[in-house]
This record gives C-alpha cells, structure tokens and sequence, in this order.
C-alpha cells in the first residue's frame, strides 16, 4: 500500500488529501483569513505559515507523518513542460521560488512537499502542473509573429479523466484520441492524442468559448479599439477580460447553478447566453476533431458545470454525432495529483526530470 500526503494550495485555503493507494482516506479544507495572507509580503514567504497549518492538521488527526511514503504537491507556474510526473528537484524548486510565469499560491505545493518529504526521507512530486505544453508546432501560429498561442489550462484534471476513459474500455492514454472539455470558472478544450495534449483551447489566453469569469475568444480589433478608447485603466482591461468577464459581466454571476435557475424562471438573456456558453464550446469540440481528422474515440465532458445536466444534454445534442460522449463531473485533483505518484512508485510510468 502506498500512503500519499497531497498538498493542493489555494489563493485563500490548502486542501490537504491522505491516500491509501487511490482510496482516499481524509479530505480537509484549511482556509486562511483575507488578514493571515495579506501579512506576508509575497506567496513564497506564506511556506511555513501554510507548513505549520498542515502539521498541525496532522497532528489533530493523529496521523503519523512519517507513516507517509510519499508527499505530492500541485504543480505551479514554472517553465513549459510536457506532461507527467516530475521529482522535485532543485531546479523545480529555484523556478517555483522565483516564479519564472508568475506568483501563484499553486508554486508552494512542490516546495512544501519537497521540504516536508525530505524531513521523513520520503519523495516528492508534483503532476501534471498548469503549464503543461504539448502542442504541436502547427498549433502554436497566431497569425501574429510576436503572439504565440501556448498551452496554460487544466492538464492535471484532463489527462486524469482521460485516462480513466482509456482504463474503463481496456486501453492505456496513449492507445486513445479524445477530446476533453473542461468547464469550471475557466474552460478549456483539449486534444489528446496518443498520450499527449497536442492542442488546447487554452483557459486563461483568450482563446475559445468564454467561461463564468472570462471573456476569451473576443473579436481582436474590436477588444484593441476599446483597450485604446481612454475609458479603461491596463488593470480595467484585465478584469474584463479575466475575472469579471463571460457570466459575470452579462448576469452578474459565476455561478452557472445560479444562471439555470433564472433561465427556470425565464430570463430571456439569461436564455440567450447560456445558449451562448453551449454554442461556443460545441464550435471548440467541432474544431477540435478537425484536429484528429474526425477520428475521436470520445468526447468527455468534465469540471462544475458538468454536474448540470441541462448543459450537458445541450452539448450532447449538438456533438454526439461526431463520436460518443462520456460525462465525468468535477474535478478530483487530489486524487489525480495522487494517482500520477502512484503511477511512479509502481513503476507504471518513469519520474520526470524539470
């Protein structure tokens, strides 16, 4: 039995997961107060506020931590990498610190597991991080030389449901192709192919159907005139485009529980874009399978949003022609950060070197 001590950091909590092979054995939410994170000058220097938290958690549950064989941590923003597992090593941990694409409380998950798993002498990982890129060259062109389109979405939650697709009809991830739609506060379609995530409408570059709190896919000039109107501040133009973009800038909401309720009570608009958020996810799915050349073994619908069915049916209808869907709601990234060390320490798969 392999026992895993998974650490996910937040912008405002740590979710902490103690496995037993995948079985999960305790979940635990610890949130920190606007108060506690604002008195730390920057993410890095929360390590060992947000260390202490985890231990003492430990210690209130009367779990051993050095009954641990392994720590796993979520992944940052560190350099673009391909898929997999990857040893938190020096490097990784130098490029975490630094923040090499940007401050983010997820770049302290491979530096407390790192620290905590050398303390019990056990290894540490991290899986699958947000900047997975696998994409190939063709996919990168913008059509504008000094904009590159790059992969920074939700690898960690997709490649995991595809490969429980490819585990549930007796196939490995690299025996299948599948496209992945991932709806959360952000959305992200990706193309799986033979293992790899070759091309993504990716969750936080503009790219694709817009989300409950981004735009994305905004017609180019229009987004340019308005960004050089002298209406909106640099910081304005962020926020509308991340944040308080897609549902929240039409209904005021992020929430598309709270969207399907007016349209139960029918609000036309929110009718209307709701039917917007199918249209565009299902045009990303039909360009998608371009991509593969219209051979798609499956389609799975995946993230919050894929808890309504309502949705779901609506995407169904206007894409099961191209191959069937699956739905797999949610998004268990616990488990997925467990499973990728699992895969290690059975030998199923090598660690990756950053």
């Amino acid at each position: 039995m392999i026992k895993s001590l998974i650490i996910n950091p937040g912008s405002t909590s740590t979710k902490v997961g103690i496995f037993e092979d995948e079985t999960l054995v305790k979940e635990e939410t610890l949130r920190h107060s606007t108060e506690e994170i604002e008195s730390y000058a920057s993410i890095i220097d929360q390590k060992d506020f947000r260390k202490n938290i985890i231990l003492d958690f430990l210690k209130k549950e009367s779990i051993d931590i050095k009954s641990f064989n392994v720590i796993v941590g979520r992944g940052g923003l560190l350099r673009p990498i391909p898929g997999g597992t990857y040893e938190c090593t020096d490097a990784l941990l130098e490029d975490l610190r630094k923040g090499v694409q940007g401050q983010h409380a997820s770049n302290l998950g491979g530096i407390l597991a790192r620290e905590i798993g050398d303390e019990i002498g056990v290894p540490s990982y991290i899986v699958d991080p947000v900047v997975v890129d696998e994409m190939e060259p063709v996919a990168r062109i913008s059509g504008v030389p000094e904009i590159e389109r790059v992969s920074i979405d939700h690898p960690l939650n997709q490649k995991a449901v595809a490969r429980r697709y490819a585990k549930e009809i007796g196939k490995k991830y690299d025996e299948i192709s599948v496209i992945v739609v991932h709806m959360g506060g952000g959305t992200s379609t990706g193309v799986h192919k033979n293992g790899k995530m070759v091309d993504v409408y990716a969750a936080l570059n503009g790219d694709g159907a817009f989300s409950p709190e981004r735009a994305n896919g905004i017609p180019a000039k229009a987004l340019v005139d308005m960004c050089f109107s002298g209406k909106y501040t640099y910081d304005e133009m962020k926020k509308k485009i991340v944040g308080y973009g897609g549902l929240n800038a039409y209904l005021g909401t992020n929430d598309m529980r709270e969207v399907n309720k007016m349209c139960e009570e029918g609000n036309e608009k929110a009718i209307l874009v709701r039917d917007a958020f199918v249209y565009q996810i299902c045009k990303n799915i039909g360009a998608c399978a371009t991509v593969l050349k219209g051979k798609v073994d499956q389609i799975i619908l995946t993230g919050g949003i894929a808890y309504g069915q309502v949705i779901t049916d609506a995407i169904k209808e206007r894409v099961d022609w191209i191959c069937p869907v699956t739905v797999y709601p949610g998004e268990d990234e616990l488990l997925a950060l467990a499973q990728g060390a699992i895969r290690v320490l059975n030998g199923e798969e090598k660690a990756q070197q950053y």
